[in-house]
């Protein structure tokens, strides 16, 4: 694995250069630009300016591409961007162009795929070279100072790509051209005919049963990443065809991530993946997304099974996010840095004499049996794989199983567990805590109120809606445009960069959760405001499908990707999101829009689906059958509450809820989605309309018969695989 693929947190906080005068970048919001900002190199934000210096000065131009996350990015700050021989090369040679990719995601896709054009390889930091135009001639990921290990480094690099520049700029011109108009052609092709079926999701689920670790979970070799996504396709799946094998994955994964070390044990939150493929050894940055996505995996592997443990594990991960993550006005912070003191790791690892010394004697000895704390320590330093007398607390074993061997029963052994968690917390918050990257950004933002909204409802608590809610008041009010477009990135009290497809996907998708939620249709109504917006300024009205940078953006190609990778894709989320809210609204344009959608990426998902789990997700749903649930009666009386905490006790991922408050006449509702306008109870008793493509059943007043009616199903706990 390319080590620049690192994907470790870098500290907004981190320790400025105060002595070394500063350059563009200090007038920038990014934790991650800043860092540069007293660099030696003559650093320029993406923008005009950069490109018409390049211009007149007849320059090519060297952009970097990084994020806060992202230790090799580190490295090579420290180590080749602060060093005065190296900037004074680049500075005469180059303009030089620093992007945060979480900032400027459009600008990175576009030479991210540039890079792999170019070499088959892409990582961060990213290193391209290109013309004025935006040309991309060159590329590479983390560059050294030094040439060593087969590696050219920059101090030979710039000299040779500086001659070949006054020499053939003919050529790297033609070449950066070529780049640039295969990546736009990708993005051209036109669909072929051809529909997706149930065949499609079928022969996902067999590859995903093919590369299931059984020994550990997961799929494939090291190293692993959780990847929610692929878990909650295996869920629906599951519930679709009654294929248990289909709910033992997930199950054997999530248990296993729950108890692996790339769970903070302590502190609760997980690291972003792992090294091995036990869930061993993680790489300790903690990513807002992974908590996101992975709440709503927990969270609906719990319907499906009955497990408390995942209802737990929800928990705990949303417990983390609103201490470590959550800005005072609402929104959430993007990430935690890997490292602390200049060490990766250092604030979540524990030598046995610390475990010792925090606990006592006795119940640190316990302690240390059952998170496998040794004194040699089971933490490996890289490289050289030395052992540090540090280790990384595991459970290797259910707490069950150490209960029988420390004759105790399993409550007890967890109360034990609890009490001495909250010790090494305690210790542990006397640490140098790891930097945060406390940007706020959109589509992340989204993801983590729709998890807490969909928490909300299954755990049937109102904590969870407060916050979730409060995020989106955080993002409509300060990451909205006053003509009610999107903007992408808020810190320290400013706004701004052109929203992408994500941040619109997303923002319907939690839009949704949290009118689920709450049922206050001023979130259903803002959902069909901002589907207008993505619709007229992203949609690709001739092959279907949406772009990821807007009409009016200023990304030298507009890419339009379906791959759902750490994140699901801005098409997949949009398409799910969009027919849902065609389905709750009875809009049929949203619903065939969608449905071009599904058609535009018909070939590319045949060919791979599992490296389309979201869009497979999406498809189930489209397929059908899928139910509108409609719920009439008094708010907040008895009956009304025990009718809607039914619906959403039991795992029915193909329902949306729609509720209209019998006691108005006019209710605003009625006004979205005006197939409610004439509802009514039954008998004055609450009453639930079962609907599938318009066609509504027999209303009903009973719980159990509205559950048969969209097929909800209970399962019991069965062994794991």
């Amino acid at each position: 694995m390319n080590p620049a693929r690192g994907h470790e947190p870098e500290a907004p906080g981190a320790p400025v250069r105060e002595e070394a005068p500063s350059n563009r970048l200090v007038h920038e919001k990014s934790p991650y630009l800043l860092l540069h900002a007293h660099n030696p190199v003559d650093w320029y934000p993406w923008g005009d300016e950069a490109f018409m210096r390049a211009k007149e000065e007849d320059k090519p131009i060297f952009l970097s591409i990084g994020y806060s996350a992202c230790h090799w990015c580190h490295v090579m700050e420290k180590e080749s961007f602060a060093d005065p021989v190296v900037a004074k090369l680049l500075n005469s040679v180059f303009v030089c162009i620093k992007v945060d990719r979480e900032e400027r995601p459009d600008i990175d896709q576009v030479y991210m795929a540039a890079a792999y054009a170019l070499t088959g390889t892409g990582g961060w930091p990213l290193s391209i070279f290109m013309t004025a135009d935006k040309k991309p001639f060159f590329a590479a990921s983390y560059i050294p100072k030094e040439s060593r290990y087969g590696m050219t480094g920059l101090l030979d690099l710039i000299p040779r790509i500086s001659k070949v520049w006054q020499s053939q700029r003919q050529e790297l011109e033609t070449a950066g051209s070529r780049v640039l108009e295969a990546i736009q052609n990708a993005a051209r092709t036109p669909p072929r005919e051809g529909e997706l079926s149930e065949v499609t999701l079928d022969e996902a689920y067999e590859t995903f049963f093919r590369v299931f670790d059984g020994e550990n979970g997961g799929f494939g070799d090291a190293p692993k990443f959780p990847t929610p996504h692929n878990l909650i396709f295996l869920l629906r799946y599951g519930s679709r065809t009654g294929k248990e094998p289909a709910y033992a994955m997930v199950e054997k994964t999530l248990h296993a991530m729950r108890r692996g070390g790339i769970f903070d044990q302590i502190g609760y939150g997980f690291h972003r993946y792992s090294t091995d493929a036990e869930w061993f050894v993680p790489h300790f940055e903690k990513m807002l997304y992974d908590q996101a996505l992975l709440v709503i995996a927990y969270t609906e592997a719990y319907l499906a099974t009955g497990r408390e443990e995942f209802a737990r594990t929800a928990r705990e991960v949303i417990a983390y996010v609103l201490r470590e993550m959550t800005d005072p006005a609402g929104g959430f912070y993007s990430a935690e840095d890997a490292d602390s003191e200049g060490e990766e790791g250092k604030f979540y690892l524990w030598t046995k004499d610390e475990v010792l010394r925090v606990l006592g004697e006795e119940d640190g000895e316990r302690f240390s049996r059952i998170f496998g704390v040794t004194e040699p320590g089971n933490y490996r330093e890289q490289p050289g794989g030395r052992r540090t007398g540090k280790n990384i607390l595991r459970l290797r074993r259910p707490l069950a199983s150490w209960a029988h061997e420390f004759s105790t029963t399993e409550e007890d052994l967890a109360w034990f567990v609890e009490d001495a968690r909250q010790k090494l917390f305690a210790a542990r918050e006397k640490r140098v805590r790891p930097a945060k990257d406390d940007k706020i950004l959109t589509d992340w933002n989204a993801l983590m109120i729709a998890a807490l909204a969909k928490a909300a409802q299954v755990f049937d608590d109102p904590g969870y809606l407060a916050a979730a809610k409060k995020a989106l008041s955080f993002v409509l009010a300060n990451l909205r445009r006053p003509d009610g477009r999107l903007l992408h990135r808020y810190r320290n009290g400013e706004a701004g960069i052109t929203a992408t497809l994500d941040d619109y996907a997303f923002m319907l998708r939690a839009l949704l959760e949290v009118y689920e939620a709450s049922f206050s249709p001023g979130y259903l109504r803002t959902a069909v405001e901002l589907s207008r917006d993505l619709v007229a300024h992203y949609r690709d009205r001739d092959r279907g499908g949406f772009f990821f940078s807007p009409d009016d953006g200023d990304a030298p190609v507009r890419q339009k990707g379906v791959y759902d990778g750490a994140i699901p894709s801005g098409n997949s989320v949009a398409m799910y999101a969009i027919f849902a809210l065609g389905r709750m609204t009875a809009n049929l344009e949203l619903e065939e829009t969608a449905n071009r959608v599904k058609t535009a990426f018909a070939d590319t998902v045949r060919e791979a689906p599992t490296a389309h789990a979201h869009f497979l997700t999406g498809l189930e749903f489209m397929l059908g059958p899928n139910f509108e649930v409609i719920v009439t009666g008094i708010r907040d009386a008895e009956d009304t509450t025990a009718m809607i905490r039914a619906v959403r006790s039991h795992y029915s991922p193909d329902s949306l809820v729609i509720f209209r408050p019998a006691e108005e006449e006019s209710p605003e509702i009625a006004g979205i989605a005006g197939f409610t306008r004439d509802i009514e109870m039954i008998e004055g008793k609450a009453t639930a309309y079962v609907c599938t493509n318009y066609a509504c059943d027999i209303p009903t007043t009973d719980i159990d018969e509205m559950l048969r009616l969209i097929g909800s199903k209970e399962r019991s706990p069965e062994p794991i695989i």
